[in-house]
């Protein structure tokens, strides 16, 4: 007898009708109309069911900080850096292990069950570092989280800044992370590029930098990463996240870039909801929208994800974990309004974000794992429209979560009683 048979459910390729069969934790059989006995049955009722949302972005250490010690008043990405060094000193462990906790609460609540985390390695006391490790260990059974060894002062800037990143991999941080355009001179940052790759493929580590966060057009590091990931043979296994000094670049310039990138493997994770907010901050008008080019690198074969990046904290006061809401800006910023933009939307949340972390047994497919989400949607682009209710929340076919549906009571002579600002399906 299964363990649990999710039925007529509708999946994010259009498949509709659809049967979920869940076996120890596994998907066992994805099929139309199947009805056998299992210990719960769950009917979708044409509802639309994902694998769960995936961060592949994220500052778990400064998250719920807002405030602490004070506002950023600017605004501005330089402002959000020095403030966190205001607040480094003040910071205990428990306190950035309980407000971690916390939002892993919101996030699974959301249907967010992989988290790429960045933390800061320029504190040689790397108290973050063995906070955020312990945070790892805790959430273990609900939510994957990754991390990732950032110095954000800049690992040749501060004093001590190679030692220290690779203490926290020592101690069992799993990605290698750097911020070339933090560097002091450009060829500094093109030299951290270059060490740091060389770290991670000496240790058969991942790598993710935060890459050209910048609207300076000459800022081209993502050119110097695409190289490294090249000529260690770290293909696939390399991400470049912001980008968004591309926003501004020549655009003979980028038809050259494109096509490197995409030659190089190196995935893209844009940040739409803090590029949007950070960028153009030294602008009159126009103002530059800053956020990287999606539709353009998606076109060129590079696999481009969508990352939240900041909830409540020194660079962004916004966020409640919800990736769809990602989505829903990442659309609006690189105007992908059409069907097709909006669903590639959804699959950066989802199947490009789970291949930027290299999550194993991701999807909706026999034999991945039954970690998934009923949305009150009936597809990818109304579920971005609606920022639609997480109905359920399942891991390794236990359930985790759940919503109310979102409906709203009508007191309209004539009128329906209820909405639920689900759009009607038309005749035909």
């Amino acid at each position: 007898m299964l363990d649990l048979l999710i039925t007529n459910a509708t999946l994010p390729d259009g498949r509709t009708g659809m049967s979920v069969a869940v076996q120890g934790g596994r998907i066992a059989e994805v099929t139309p109309g199947l009805d056998v006995p299992a210990h719960e049955k769950l009917d979708a009722q044409g509802l639309l069911l994902s694998p769960h949302f995936v961060d592949p972005h994220f500052h778990m250490d400064a998250t719920l900080s807002y405030g602490l010690p004070r506002v950023n008043q600017s605004g501005t990405l330089l402002e959000g850096i020095a403030l966190w060094g205001e607040l480094k000193p003040l910071l205990t462990a428990d306190a950035l292990v309980e407000r971690a906790l916390a939002y892993c609460d919101w996030a699974v609540a959301k249907g967010l069950l992989a988290v790429r985390s960045h933390v800061d390695t320029s504190d040689p006391s790397l108290l973050a570092v063995d906070a955020l490790l312990e945070v790892k260990r805790k959430v273990a059974p609900y939510l994957e989280l990754q991390l990732v060894a950032f110095p954000q002062d800049g690992v040749l800037r501060s004093p001590g800044g190679v030692e220290n990143l690779e203490r926290a991999l020592d101690k069992g941080v799993d990605v290698v992370g750097g911020i070339p355009h933090f560097e002091r001179t450009m060829a500094d940052g093109a030299a951290s590029v270059k060490l740091l790759c060389e770290i991670a493929a000496s240790r058969g580590k991942l790598v993710d930098m935060h890459c050209d966060e910048s609207d300076d057009p000459l800022s081209r590091h993502i050119e110097t990463l695409a190289f490294e990931a090249h000529r260690l043979g770290l293909q696939g296994r390399v991400t470049g996240s912001h980008c968004t000094s591309m926003h501004s670049m020549d655009n003979y310039y980028v038809s050259k870039l494109l096509p490197l990138i995409a030659q190089s493997g190196v995935s893209v994770v844009s940040n739409p909801l803090i590029n949007i907010t950070l960028q153009g901050r030294h602008d009159t008008y126009p103002k530059r929208r800053g956020m990287t080019r999606v539709p353009e690198l998606m076109a060129a074969g590079v696999n481009v994800a969508f990352g939240h990046d900041c909830v409540m904290d020194p660079w962004y006061g916004m966020g409640s974990g919800d990736m769809l809401e990602v989505a829903h800006m990442g659309l609006h910023v690189a105007q992908m309004t059409s069907q097709a933009g909006i669903r590639q939307c959804f699959e950066a949340v989802t199947t490009n974000a789970a291949r930027v972390m290299h999550l194993e047994n991701y999807g909706l497919e026999a034999g991945c794992d039954a970690s998934f989400v009923l949305l009150q949607a009936r597809d990818p682009v109304e579920a971005i429209r609606l920022r639609a209710a997480r109905l359920k929340v399942f891991r390794k076919g236990q359930l985790l979560a759940e919503t109310p549906a979102a409906t709203a009571s009508l007191h309209i002579a004539g009128r329906g009683a209820s909405t639920s600002w689900m759009a009607p399906k038309h005749a035909g």
